[in-house]
């Protein structure tokens, strides 16, 4: 009985052996798993070391084919360094770390300087005209044909080819646009003709001298205006200086105001009339004008008695000249300002 019972486990420890193995297996199936997931971490890890060596190896290749190829990338002949520039754009797509950063920042330096450098040498090249290119760029542009020939021999200053009927007007339609020009003036009919005509002889007139009956009566005529007219004058500035002794004779105590005395209230032109002679009565020291506590212009016969000034005393050191301007609406304002209702120099026709 012992001997089978030393054979024989009991249900328990069967059942502690069963579960002590299903542990084991699960132990080691985990530990199976985390080996192969670190096997993949691996993987990738290695992987993207690749890449990022890969791309660190183009941009070094990069910098240096630029230094390689300096003098064709500064050629204006070709956009070489157009074609690098998105070359270094794709890379700089995939960079990630700092050392890749370093690298593109070199490049981008060393391509700053070369565009300089090409920029500074195209405005060198802007500064000299060639004559040669110029030529046959226009002739290009103008549609030269250079395969039809007759098969003659052309000398060197000839052309080789020959240029099309509408050339110059393809060449003109191409210009006027960098000009800002009327258009042209065109003959319906056609142009004059290319020949000027001949000029005319000029045949030069001997003047007649003005007979003695011109030469006489046109001075008599104007000599007859210029008296008939100053007579006029004379005559007007005499009787407006009786008004202004008549009015000082009523009342030789009061001034009598500038305006009040030349306004007519019932007629502008009359009104610059009075004006305009009275200023020949100040001229010729036979009237003055003074200004009173309120700076407005009084009026007076010089050689009046009870005046203080004679017309002896009124020298040219003595005068002050001013120019009174007056206007349709300041007329109309003085006339309500100094409640005009007359006029103190009566209309000729009235008297």
């Amino acid at each position: 009985m012992m001997m089978e019972r030393l054979r024989r486990p009991s249900a328990k420890e069967q059942a502690s052996r069963q579960d002590g193995t299903t542990r084991h297996n699960s132990r080691e199936q985990q530990r199976c798993n985390e080996g192969s997931n670190f096997d993949s971490t691996n993987g990738q890890d290695d992987n993207e070391r690749g890449v990022r060596k890969e791309i660190r190896s183009k941009y070094r290749d990069l910098i240096d084919s630029v230094h390689r190829n300096r003098e064709d990338l500064l050629s204006p002949s070709n956009n070489k360094l157009t074609e690098v520039l998105e070359e270094a754009d794709k890379l700089f797509v995939n960079v990630r770390e700092t050392s890749e950063a370093v690298l593109d920042s070199k490049f981008v330096v060393v391509a700053t300087d070369l565009n300089d450098e090409k920029a500074s040498q195209m405005r060198d090249e802007d500064s000299a005209f060639d004559l040669t290119a110029f030529a046959e760029h226009l002739l290009t542009f103008m549609g030269l044909n250079r395969l039809e020939s007759d098969g003659e021999e052309q000398s060197e200053d000839q052309l080789d080819g020959y240029l099309p009927s509408d050339a110059w007007h393809r060449l003109a339609r191409r210009a006027e646009d960098c000009f800002r020009t009327a258009p042209t003036f065109r003959y319906m009919l056609g142009s004059f003709h290319a020949e000027p005509p001949p000029p005319k002889q000029r045949i030069e007139r001997q003047r007649r001298p003005p007979g003695k009956e011109a030469k006489r009566i046109m001075p008599t005529q104007l000599k007859k205006m210029e008296e008939a007219e100053q007579e006029a004058t004379e005559k007007e500035v005499e009787r407006i200086l009786a008004c202004l002794k008549r009015y000082h004779q009523d009342d030789p105590s009061s001034p009598i105001p500038y305006y009040e005395f030349v306004i007519d209230p019932d007629s502008f032109p009359r009104t610059i009339e009075n004006m305009f002679h009275t200023s020949f009565l100040v001229r010729d020291g036979l009237a003055q004008i003074c200004l009173d506590q309120d700076k407005l212009p009084n009026i007076a016969p010089v050689e009046e008695v009870g005046m203080e000034i004679s017309v002896d005393a009124v020298g040219s050191d003595n005068r002050n000249a001013s120019i009174v301007s007056i206007s349709p609406k300041i007329w109309k304002e003085l006339i309500d300002t100094f409640d005009i209702r007359d006029a103190m120099i009566p209309p000729l026709n009235n008297q």
